[in-house]
């Protein structure tokens, strides 16, 4: 029977645990804060996220993350992105040697704005390592409403044990060995979203959003070509599916974040109302950072890291980019 540790009691590493008990796994959901820990364990709800969906027997809060993976066949991380190294590097001297380590978390790494393998590989170079990403809101997935997504492991007989871990008829896991591509578009999907999010809270229309999201796509597979990722990853379900998923429905924590930006509120107030981390927030930066390095043009995503960083006003960002000049629609290189 797989046992596993989930890393991160938040609503998608809640939402995960959930899947696996559904799926006859036995769970042991961490939680950085022990009250966190002791109320779930006293009440069987998690107090904080996805209030209302009680916690199967089989999933077994914990704060201790020695114990959390004592007896774990597959650990996975569902913390933010700016807790993602640090959580490898209390794991490292805890778990058992050889399990294997799946993440769900979306971003870059909070330091050297890498993609999260590479942190993961330096951190536990002789662990199997997995990246769980798609179109996919942690609520519905909770509820059991019918979903798709991906697992991408180099290692293709234990990315396939993996994709059974997590499969039944309302999670569908379709397996990849793109890390790259799969961990690249569950990052850049989350500045695309504040864009489109932004053009919303303007009143700028459908017209504005579909540009958005097809030219934002446009984007993401540019710069997944200088990283080298498989370019179908970024036009399926890691790429495309979560960047629709995330640009349209206001499940979407960047969206919403776009949206109030768009209607004049400040970071700190839209970040205060959405009362979660807003991880399109941190990564527009980092994303940012990495374009340069590598010189790919992302217009959209540097039009969402100025209004962040320099305060530039949605409406001048958005005409900016309505008067830069025209190329062609497939151009590699626009200017």
């Amino acid at each position: 029977m797989a046992e596993y540790a989930v890393l991160g009691a938040g609503s998608w590493g809640t939402a995960l645990a959930l899947v696996l008990a559904r799926s006859g796994r036995d769970v042991r959901l961490w939680a950085h804060d022990p009250d966190m820990a002791r109320a779930m364990s006293a009440t069987g709800y998690n107090p904080r996220h996805l209030t209302d969906i009680p916690l199967p027997a089989a999933i077994r809060p914990e704060s201790d993350l020695a114990t959390s993976v004592a007896t774990a066949t597959t650990v996975l991380v569902a913390v933010p992105s700016h807790a993602f190294a640090a959580t490898l590097q209390a794991l490292a001297p805890v778990i058992a040697a050889g399990t294997p380590v799946i993440w769900a978390t979306k971003g870059l790494d909070n330091a050297g704005g890498g993609l999260l393998h590479d942190v993961a590989a330096a951190t536990l170079p002789d662990h199997p390592l997995a990246a769980l990403s798609g179109p996919s809101f942690a609520g519905e997935v909770a509820r059991g409403l019918p979903t798709a997504i991906v697992l991408a492991c180099r290692d293709r007989a234990v990315g396939a044990r993996l994709c059974s871990d997590f499969h039944d008829e309302r999670f569908r896991v379709y397996p990849s060995d793109d890390l790259i591509g799969v961990g690249l578009g569950g990052a850049v999907k989350n500045i695309l979203a504040i864009a489109t999010g932004i053009a919303d809270g303007l009143g700028f229309g459908a017209n504005a959003r579909s540009g958005l999201v097809t030219r934002g796509l446009a984007e993401v597979r540019r710069l997944g070509a200088a990283l080298g990722a498989d370019d179908r990853t970024l036009t399926g379900l890691a790429g495309l599916g979560d960047l629709m998923l995330t640009c349209t429905d206001d499940q979407s924590r960047n969206r919403r974040m776009g949206l109030a930006l768009g209607r004049g509120e400040s970071i700190d107030t839209a970040t205060a109302g959405i009362g979660a981390v807003v991880e399109g927030i941190r990564t527009a930066v980092e994303v940012g950072e990495l374009a340069r390095r590598l010189g790919v043009q992302m217009p959209i995503c540097a039009a969402v890291e100025s209004i962040i960083t320099t305060g530039q006003s949605p409406l001048s960002a958005a005409e900016a980019l309505m008067e830069r000049r025209p190329g062609a629609e497939f151009d590699d290189r626009p200017d």
